[in-house]
């Protein structure tokens, strides 16, 4: 059986004070008590650790070596506690992000930076199937996607502004001066949809086929850079959400009239790892934001 702490601790602080008055004092424990440890552990083993001269005491030989153990133990426990007080300070850490895109996580990601310098941040960017494996395999702390499962007890959400789905074609295409379209017209046209586990495309073809509609002809591509490149370059019409439509000469985006695209995003974690305190500034953080913002 492993060695108890409390005789260890007592051991070590008559070994580093060289007296059972002191030792007890700084251990806020009766001088009794503190005798009572150290002879159950002299006595567990059969070996004496202190020689006593009267009121003073020394170490034995194996008492000496039993020392220079106990403070490598005990300087690494002390390094624990300032490492978990600087935790809890939020002077240190690590927040694992996922996101479907950067366009909403960047900027929140860069004030709960300038917050928490002392934070480590990484983000690993998915489609929404990738993002929620990720939550569920603890690969990330936090994520943000799309709509998110709903009453799933094991997950915390906290939903942040409504976005849109928007069209967007070539500059060269037939539709490019356009101010809107139809999703009757919309069907007739080839669209280029990422891959599947995409929340976009889901949303997008869910939406679509509510209004009665089938696509007919999807070309599909991996990657969000790989659909903007593929519709500049003439291949069809893409879909993205409007906050992430980046500024682009070759591209126009088109809303299209009949159909609800708009759709909700979240931030999401595990509801065990929700009072991680990391975990929990940056929800506070969240939480914050979306208040001002309304």
């Amino acid at each position: 059986m492993p060695i108890p702490h409390s005789q260890l601790r007592s051991f070590h602080a008559v070994a580093t004070h060289g007296s059972f008055t002191r030792a007890s004092e700084m251990l806020h424990i009766t001088q009794p008590t503190l005798s009572g440890q150290v002879k159950e552990l002299e006595e567990r083993y059969g070996t004496k650790l202190f020689i006593r001269h009267g009121r003073r005491i020394e170490l034995t030989e194996i008492g000496k070596s039993a020392f220079n153990i106990t403070r490598i133990i005990f300087r690494h426990e002390e390094e624990v506690e300032q490492l978990l007080q600087s935790a809890r300070a939020l002077t240190s850490g690590q927040l694992r992000v996922a996101a479907d895109a950067p366009y909403i996580a960047t900027p929140l990601l860069a004030q709960f930076q300038r917050l928490y310098p002392g934070i480590q941040i990484s983000i690993q960017y998915g489609n929404s199937e990738q993002l929620m494996s990720w939550i569920e395999s603890r690969r990330c702390d936090v994520a943000f996607l799309p709509n998110i499962p709903q009453h799933d007890d094991h997950l915390f959400s906290i939903p942040l502004l409504p976005d849109r789905l928007v069209v967007f074609v070539s500059q060269d295409h037939a539709w490019a001066d356009r101010r809107s379209i139809s999703a009757e017209e919309l069907v007739t046209q080839r669209i280029v949809l990422r891959e599947k586990g995409s929340r976009t495309r889901s949303i997008f073809e869910e939406a679509i086929g509510r209004a009665g509609f089938a696509l007919n002809d999807v070309m599909e591509i991996s990657g969000r850079e790989g659909v903007r490149e593929a519709v500049a370059a003439g291949f069809g019409i893409g879909i993205v959400a409007e906050s992430e439509l980046q500024a682009d000469s070759r591209l126009r985006a088109l809303p299209v009239t009949d159909v609800d695209l708009v759709y909700d995003e979240y931030v999401a974690c595990l509801q065990q790892l929700r009072s991680l305190r990391v975990t929990e500034a940056f929800l506070d953080l969240i939480e914050s934001s979306q208040q001002e913002s309304n």
